[in-house]
């Protein structure tokens, strides 16, 4: 018996639902992928962060005690790579992609309510 029309719609929605969660779950994998990436190189920025820091002391003490100029050129490169750690540590609390949807969803509820009251208010006056 020939499938009507209806019947054959029924059949390729499933197949474009399960299509969608695949594609979306392949999303959800790359961004925890992403994301695990990140976390482990806080983690090893973070150690370097410490090891650089208890090097930065040594060669400050070191420093007192014997104002050499290798040892001044040390701590320089020492604290220029410490600042270079602390701006990606920081990025990895903030980013200006994690302000785009909020951003936008001020602009449009923000609208929405100019235009809401603009509406009352014409209504009422």
């Amino acid at each position: 018996m020939p499938q009507q029309p209806s019947e054959l719609n029924r059949e390729e929605t499933p197949r474009e639902d399960e299509s969608e969660f695949v594609q979306a779950l392949a999303a959800v994998e790359r961004s925890l992928a992403a994301v695990k990436e990140r976390y482990t190189q806080i983690q090893v920025d973070r150690q370097r962060q410490a090891e650089l820091g208890n090097r930065r002391e040594d060669v400050r003490h070191s420093l007192r005690q014997n104002p050499l100029p290798q040892l001044k050129k040390e701590l320089r490169e020492i604290e220029q790579e410490l600042e270079t750690i602390e701006l990606n540590l920081e990025s990895s609390l903030f980013s200006w992609g994690s302000l785009k949807q909020p951003f936008w969803q001020a602009v449009r509820f923000g609208g929405l309510g100019i235009l809401i009251g603009w509406i009352l208010k014409s209504y009422v006056g």
